[in-house]
């Protein structure tokens, strides 16, 4: 009984654990496919398993299997089974915290490595099939760092199979995702410094005894290893911390030794020393510039130590001798370059324009001194040579190319002058580009844009380059593309220029005033600006509320488009302006004011809530009411131009009515103008006859036979005051009304009336 009574005790538990094996063996069928007769569908089945809960409830099991392994590894495998394909699973999951509690007995003891393998799969799962920043928050907390960190270390320093090497990338993967989140303990925990460290081998020799134990194979999972670390470096570089590890384990050295170009890809291996194959040299080479043009601009002075510009240089160069080099890489950086040396051209140019855009004084000095210009103009000529419309790679080496001599050149006199003819050829062969071509969603737009940006900064400031601009005609297509697209350009001060902006025009005869014009109406179209029918403003108050919130988020007259079209005008003048209309005058004395920029700086001080001073604030005042005087004084030098317009109008019309009039007397008193008048009246006639006259066409003469009078050629002819010379005065019948004038002349006639002459009394009617 006694022994009855112990059994009877531990029964609960062991009911416990039971259930739940029982829980992890019915899923297995459950989930399976049975062949043959079966009562429910797969996904019937499958949907009652989601509603069940049943994935949330062996999550919370977890605890209750510590030291029952084989129970455990069935309950991971239940679990891997359920987030492999749900999503609804993976959410019950994660709703438990199941990312967090499977990572925390991922390291336990277990001779057969499943509890591992198992854990990894399911973590993979929860992130591909749930919410990836929910399992990264439950991953990021410096437990969960610290077991991964165990796990990839001994994975990556006593795996040698096949099994752990591709066991050891997946963790890293699930590392990579991980870092991605903000909120990651990976520099705290003391796993970044490792990953670094591990980035930088075999590149660099290093006596950590971390490394004593470990052996590089060069095998495709060391590949996708390094790959992987190279990838997580550009993650963790938003950490500051993670930048001060990048310095000191000297991870730009290590990537400047895989970007340097080879010289002995032909020559064999030697013999019993492991390397890299020419086709993972390559796909390192492309990764190892991917990462550099982030890592680069946050460590300018192991850059410069490592003399990265030389280098980089070098592998421009060879990139466009290399004309018999062969791609063999197959990786995502070679997409579009491969079988040749596009795609490192591809990658060096990034790297060359992230560079230069940085502004930094000493990098871009070293790259002048080195001749970078020059090269790049030539690289440029290159590829304009060929056939790039459809190479989307190619655009984007140019558009780089174009951006990095601007940030170069950067307006200093001595490089514009470098850049000289040549560059001037270059750019304006970009600025030809056909409309069409800007619209074919390959980039052309952007190169286009970059070449007006080289425009300004290498070509701009220097008589020497905008005379060569001038005279390949640069102005003229500047001002054909902002015709066409509507992009605000600025030009040059050259007085040369104002000659070529005068002289050019667009469709129909459109000047380059009146161009400006449009666009400052389109601008304030967008911004919600009052305008009456007249396009005169509707009042002394012109913006809006938003139009006002519009102009809050302009910092800089840069980006100001009314700002650069009025200083255009400044340049052109204000009078005297050729292809104006009405409309464009009464815009442009909207443009000579500029009286409004005192009324967004005082709304931007109410916005911020910025009391001025007194003095201030009497000055702004008295500038509010000044700009509605000058509002005022606009508002009546509009109405004053429509009141000229109109009476314009108005002695046009009466010449016209007076020459008309003059016209019809000569025809009555003079017979050859009559004469002439007659043929022009049956030339209009006949040009407005068909050529062609189908069958049954009548033919309708424009003489009418028996017409004695001299007028216009008419049907119906209404008089409206009969002689007194033909009615006989006023005491003369009254019965005229009913009588009819014959056709052929001679006295009245009475003639008895119809119902027709009853109504058209006074009437007139010539057959």
């Amino acid at each position: 009984l006694n022994i009855c009574a112990e059994k009877a005790k531990d029964l609960p538990e062991y009911a416990s654990i039971l259930s739940y094996l029982i829980y992890c063996a019915v899923v297995f069928p459950i989930l399976k496919c049975v062949p043959g007769v079966c009562p429910t569908s797969l996904s019937y089945r499958q949907q009652q398993v989601e509603r069940s809960g049943l994935a949330e409830t062996l999550v919370m099991s977890l605890a209750l299997l510590e030291k029952q392994l084989s129970a455990k590894l069935q309950l991971l495998h239940a679990l891997q089974i359920l987030s492999s394909s749900s999503v609804v699973n993976c959410d019950l999951m994660l709703k438990a915290e199941g990312a967090q509690k499977i990572c925390f007995y991922m390291n336990e003891p277990d001779p057969s490595g499943q509890v591992l393998f198992r854990s990894s799969e399911i973590l993979w799962n929860l992130l591909e099939n749930g919410s990836r920043e929910e399992v990264a928050a439950q991953l990021s907390i410096v437990d969960c760092v610290m077991v991964l960190k165990e796990a990839f270390l001994h994975q990556l320093l006593r795996g040698y199979r096949h099994y752990d090497q591709q066991l050891r990338n997946d963790l890293l993967v699930i590392t990579s995702l991980i870092a991605e989140c903000r909120s990651a303990s990976l520099t705290e925990s003391g796993f970044a410094k490792q990953l670094v460290f591990f980035a930088t081998v075999p590149e660099l020799k290093s006596h950590n005894p971390l490394i004593r134990n470990f052996k590089f194979t060069f095998t495709d999972e060391d590949l996708e290893m390094k790959k992987l670390l190279m990838n997580l470096l550009v993650v963790l570089s938003r950490d500051l911390a993670a930048v001060q590890l990048f310095k000191e384990n000297h991870v730009m050295l290590a990537l400047m030794l895989l970007v340097r170009p080879s010289s002995s890809d032909s020559q064999p291996r030697p013999k019993g020393k492991h390397s890299w194959t020419s086709a993972q040299q390559e796909e390192l080479q492309l990764q190892a510039l991917a990462t550099l043009a982030t890592l680069a601009p946050l460590m300018l002075d192991e850059y410069m130590s490592c003399q990265a510009n030389t280098c980089l240089l070098l592998l421009l160069e060879w990139c466009v001798q290399q004309d018999s080099y062969f791609g063999q890489g197959h990786c995502f950086h070679g997409n579009g370059g491969r079988g040749g040396t596009k795609a490192h051209l591809r990658y060096c140019m990034r790297l060359l324009r992230c560079m230069t855009s940085l502004g930094d004084g000493l990098i871009n000095q070293d790259l002048c001194d080195q001749g970078t210009i020059g090269q790049l103009l030539g690289i440029l000529q290159r590829l304009q040579d060929q056939d790039t419309e459809g190479d989307e790679v190619s655009v984007e080496i140019q558009t780089d190319a174009l951006l990095a001599l601007s940030s170069l050149c950067d307006r200093d006199a001595h490089r514009m002058e470098l850049f000289g003819a040549e560059g001037v050829e270059v750019v304006v062969g970009y600025l030809r580009t056909a409309p069409p071509r800007l619209y074919s969603g390959l980039g052309h737009n952007i190169l286009f844009l970059s070449a007006v940006d080289c425009v300004w900064f290498c070509i701009v400031g220097c008589y020497t380059t905008e005379d060569m601009l001038l005279e390949k005609e640069g102005v003229f297509l500047l001002l054909d593309f902002l015709h066409n697209s509507f992009i605000h350009l600025l030009l040059c001060d050259n007085p040369k220029t104002l000659a070529h902006v005068e002289a050019w025009r667009g469709r129909s005869d459109l000047t380059a005033p009146a161009l400006l014009l449009q666009l400052w109406r389109k601008e304030e179209a967008e911004m919600g600006v009052r305008r009456d029918e007249h396009g005169r403003i509707a009042g002394t108050l012109l913006l809006k509320d938003f139009y006002l919130s519009r102009f809050l988020s302009v910092k800089t007259v840069a980006e100001n488009l009314r700002a650069k079209i009025y200083a255009m005008f400044c340049k052109l003048g204000f009078t005297d302006l050729p292809g104006l209309t009405t409309e464009d005058y009464i815009t442009l004395s909207v443009v000579r004011k500029v009286a409004e920029v005192w009324r967004e700086v005082s709304a931007e001080l109410d916005v911020e809530g910025v009391r001025p001073i007194s003095p201030d604030m009497e000055a702004l005042r008295s500038i509010a009411q000044t700009d509605e005087d000058t509002a005022r004084h606009v508002l009546s030098l509009q109405q004053s131009i429509l009141t000229e317009v109109g009476l314009i109008l108005n002695r046009k019309q009466q010449e016209l009515t007076a020459r008309s009039w003059e016209h019809h007397v000569a025809k009555t008193s003079d017979y050859k103008i009559l004469k002439d008048s007659k043929h022009l009246q049956e030339r209009s006639i006949e040009s407005s006859r068909p050529r062609e006259k189908p069958d049954g066409f009548t033919f309708h003469s424009t003489q009418i036979p028996g017409l004695q009078t001299t007028n216009f050629c008419g049907r119906v002819l209404t008089v409206e005051s009969t002689p007194a010379e033909l009615t006989g005065g006023p005491l003369a019948s009254t019965d005229l009304a009913l009588e009819r004038v014959p056709v052929q002349g001679g006295a009245l006639k009475k003639v008895t009336p119809s119902n027709q002459d009853m109504e058209l009394p006074n009437t007139v009617t010539v057959k």
